[in-house]
């Protein structure tokens, strides 16, 4: 970028600042967000504060470190900023549920543990984070991460005293974090248009259950060995055994199949092509089917289906229908991929693909958190440095989305785009 170009994007990063930090409170506070932005946007392997300040002619390591790991200012209204100015940005077709793993050296990192690591693809010494993403063809943002904190943290008070972990943070599971941060959304006024996550939660006939609660939309993947019953199954109650006791609820008689026994039995025939977007190696395309089932399993909560059954605590049996998606390649011997939906049963099957398929933005997402604006660089072992830290990312990811989305408006380059171009400080 020319000197033209470079105070350009200082003004435009100052009036970003000013609006998504306008909750910190005081004014040198603000100035060091928007030094770290920019150290954030800099080339550069080693985004820590150290190797950032380096970089910065106006970096101060001593400041930064402050600003981060000892200040008190509070993320979550400049999280809740960052996420009213993307929003209407993206105009999001789903919000993804995801994770990712940092992993770490030692044991006094804030939620550290021997845990598996996506990363690593093993069981490995790391850091997980639970997120939730806007996502649209054109682009995608983070919205609220949660840091998972293992169960071993829970009662390690000389740890948690060290990492300055909240009273009454404890340990949750990682889907009910994910519900946790939809809540916190809902509580600003941000409702998904649908909820999409893989098979890690969409497994979870807890957490499909919570969404349907929320009245919030899904297309949630799932493993081939979670159990349903064709729609067309009906639950039978048995013959009274004489004059006495109670009559006998009903129930499915016969077990429920898998829902890849339930999509191979479905035959190729069943299956469509399909074309969900284009790639930058063509079409992307395969053979897709769409049927209505009723989910099964002892995790599986059985609502009961009227006041009056509900005061006698009587069930009808009839478990929901949803529909479950499967992909089956044309090259396979058998279907690969399935989801279960919630969706309207008259859904065109393309729209469902599409929202199953939207998951790919968020590769994009990590992959420039995590290699352009060091979302795993931190070097620092406290709960609020880590939650500082993940913010200011977060804001300078949106930043670039802004710049990129912006209509003829020259902007900073991605940092994870490779230049041969020397880079010049901001």
């Amino acid at each position: 970028m020319d000197a033209h170009e470079v105070n350009r994007v200082r003004a435009v990063l100052a009036l970003f600042v000013s609006d998504v930090f306008a909750s910190v409170p005081r004014k040198d506070q603000r100035a060091k967000g928007d030094c770290y932005l920019r150290g954030l946007m800099l080339d550069g392997r080693r985004k820590s504060i150290q190797a950032m300040a380096s970089r910065l002619p106006d970096g101060n390591e001593q400041n930064l470190q402050q600003f981060v790991n000892q200040s008190t200012w509070d993320p979550e209204p400049v999280q809740r900023r960052v996420a009213e100015r993307m929003l209407p940005l993206i105009r999001p077709t789903a919000w993804v549920i995801d994770d990712v793993s940092v992993p770490k050296d030692g044991m006094m990192s804030v939620a550290v543990a021997a845990q598996y690591c996506g990363a690593l693809g093993k069981r490995a010494n790391c850091q997980v984070a639970v997120s939730v993403h806007a996502a649209a063809d054109s682009a995608s943002c983070p919205l609220q991460w949660r840091l998972f904190l293992p169960q071993e943290w829970t009662s390690d008070t000389v740890r948690r005293a060290l990492a300055r972990i909240p009273a009454d943070v404890a340990h949750r599971e990682k889907w009910r974090l994910a519900l946790d941060m939809l809540d916190t959304l809902a509580g600003w006024g941000m409702r998904p248009p649908c909820v999409v996550a893989d098979a890690a939660y969409g497994t979870n006939a807890h957490l499909r259950t919570a969404l349907t609660r929320r009245g919030l939309a899904y297309v949630l993947a799932i493993r081939s060995d979670v159990s349903a019953h064709p729609f067309e199954a009906e639950p039978v109650s048995p013959l009274r055994n004489g004059d006495t006791g109670c009559w006998p609820q009903p129930r499915y008689r016969q077990t429920a199949p898998s829902v890849g026994a339930l999509a191979a039995g479905l035959g190729q025939e069943a299956f469509t092509p399909l074309t969900w977007r284009r790639g930058s190696r063509g079409e992307l395309r395969s053979r897709f089917a769409a049927v209505r089932v009723r989910p099964a399993g002892k995790a599986v909560e059985r609502p009961i289906r009227a006041a009056a059954s509900a005061e006698q605590g009587w069930w009808d049996g009839v478990l929901p229908d949803c529909r479950l998606l499967t992909e089956w390649p044309e090259d396979a011997e058998a279907p690969t991929e399935y989801w279960l939906s919630n969706l309207p049963a008259d859904t065109p099957i393309a729209d469902l693909v599409r929202l199953a398929k939207v998951r790919w933005r968020i590769e994009h997402d990590y992959r420039e958190l995590k290699h352009g604006l060091g979302l795993d660089h931190f070097e620092g072992r406290s709960w609020p440095g880590w939650h500082h830290h993940i913010t200011l990312v977060t804001a300078a990811h949106a930043f670039l989305t802004e710049q990129r989305l912006a209509p003829k408006a020259p902007g900073p380059v991605s940092p994870s785009t490779k230049s041969s171009t020397p880079s010049r400080t901001p």
